[in-house]
């Protein structure tokens, strides 16, 4: 009886893999061999902020893509993830501190972030981060971004260092402050997949 079962078994498997090897392998669709990917919900898009501040240097900005959200990181080499202070929030418009200058940031929404980090040597005054005031950060391209839609250095005074972020809308944002630099992850959507 044992041995019958092992025959049938042995030929339904026989049948299975010859029927699978006879039809012929056509190509599936992009979109239909990614999985959805669970993303991250709940960061919500009201201002976040942390007032401590380290007096070690900004040095660069730079972004990356992800399959939920766009990156903006903001390099602090040396400083403790917990000295690495922030302002981080959506405003009508783009104004420069202290001088008061508008500057100009294109996309649906506008995100301002605050690093509390010079971008300047305390000690000499000599500049440590190559951007230019009001101009798009230098060495960061847009292309391909699902989020992104424009960056720009609003400049570093007493301290603090200012950045706009254009993003495609009002979206959620998480920031998260590591050792040796400040991150700002903007979701692509609100819902929880991509």
């Amino acid at each position: 009886m044992v041995r019958n079962r092992t025959v049938w078994a042995a030929a339904a498997l026989m049948t299975v893999t010859l029927g699978v090897a006879a039809v012929p392998a056509t190509a599936a669709p992009a979109t239909a061999t990614r999985a959805a990917t669970a993303c991250p919900t709940g960061w919500g898009s009201l201002p976040k902020t942390d007032s401590t501040g380290t007096v070690e240097s900004v040095t660069n900005a730079r972004t990356g893509r992800h399959d939920c959200y766009d990156r903006f990181v903001v390099d602090v080499p040396g400083a403790a993830a917990d000295d690495i202070g922030y302002f981080v929030q959506y405003v009508d418009a783009f104004i420069a501190d202290p001088s008061g200058i508008r500057i100009p940031v294109t996309g649906g929404a506008i995100l301002e972030v605050r690093v509390n980090a010079p971008a300047y040597d305390p000690e000499t005054g000599a500049s440590t981060y190559p951007g230019r005031f009001a101009r798009p950060l230098p060495g960061v391209n847009l292309t391909g971004y699902s989020t992104f839609r424009d960056t720009k250095y609003g400049g570093s005074f007493e301290g603090q260092t200012q950045f706009g972020l254009g993003v495609r809308a009002r979206l959620p944002f998480r920031v998260l402050p590591l050792d040796g630099r400040l991150v700002v992850d903007v979701a692509h959507s609100w819902t929880a997949t991509r």
